[in-house]
């Protein structure tokens, strides 16, 4: 499994010859150094339907052919916009061509900016991605919450939390969170994008390290592969 952060949330995961992308936001992200038209995936994951996740969702959909998998919310409104869409809720799981999914709890808020105003997005979570006998957790956006511990349960090679605080948990939190995932390997999210998120990743990940846990840093673009 080879993880590449393009920034925010958002990672490009393949394995073999299958990629997804999950949370999508290029359009309108400044640190995002990606052109969407060269984005080439089989699915579109979305942890919940705020537009730093979502942006560019459709269009990636659009131009692959390929499913939305997504709340039944979200999946019902992309659905609605001509993308093909497999919904799924909070618990489920199912296996795909290119692996299995399993959406797991996340304490935050889920909503859609639609030309009609705005609208019910579903329940916010997170994802269990395993590919090709590897395991990435995206926590997506999240406070901290005690059944964090029970999703590490799941034996987790690498974990994404968010660290950008005001919208999620903070950077203290998210160490808290990182050591009851217990991933093998930890990566930070949601930081800098824009000016009420910005936080010292470095900072984080040397902390993270001396705790005992394996932070990983990623630039935008930069890549990660999962032993």
């Amino acid at each position: 499994m080879e993880l590449q952060f393009i920034g925010h949330s958002c990672f490009i995961v393949s394995s073999d010859h299958y990629k997804v992308i999950i949370d999508p936001f290029i359009h309108g992200n400044p640190l995002a150094n990606v052109d969407v038209c060269d984005i080439q995936v089989d699915a579109v994951l979305l942890t919940h339907g705020h537009s730093d996740h979502t942006a560019d969702a459709l269009e990636i959909a659009l131009q692959n052919d390929c499913p939305i998998i997504a709340n039944f919310e979200i999946c019902q409104y992309f659905g609605s916009q001509g993308a093909k869409v497999f919904a799924m809720n909070t618990g489920g799981s199912h296996t795909f061509p290119f692996g299995t999914v399993k959406f797991t709890q996340a304490m935050h808020s889920s909503s859609l900016e639609t030309d009609n105003g705005v609208i019910y997005g579903g329940l916010a979570g997170g994802i269990l991605l395993t590919m090709n006998g590897k395991t990435f957790y995206h926590a997506g956006d999240t406070a901290l919450f005690s059944d964090l511990k029970l999703i590490g349960e799941h034996r987790i090679d690498v974990a994404a939390v968010p660290i950008g605080d005001v919208f999620t948990m903070g950077p203290q939190e998210a160490l808290l969170a990182a050591e009851w995932i217990g991933a093998k390997a930890v990566i930070p999210v949601h930081y800098d994008t824009f000016p009420a998120i910005e936080q010292d990743a470095k900072a984080w990940v040397m902390e993270a390290t001396n705790e005992g846990l394996h932070g990983i840093f990623l630039r935008p673009s930069a890549s990660y592969v999962v032993e």
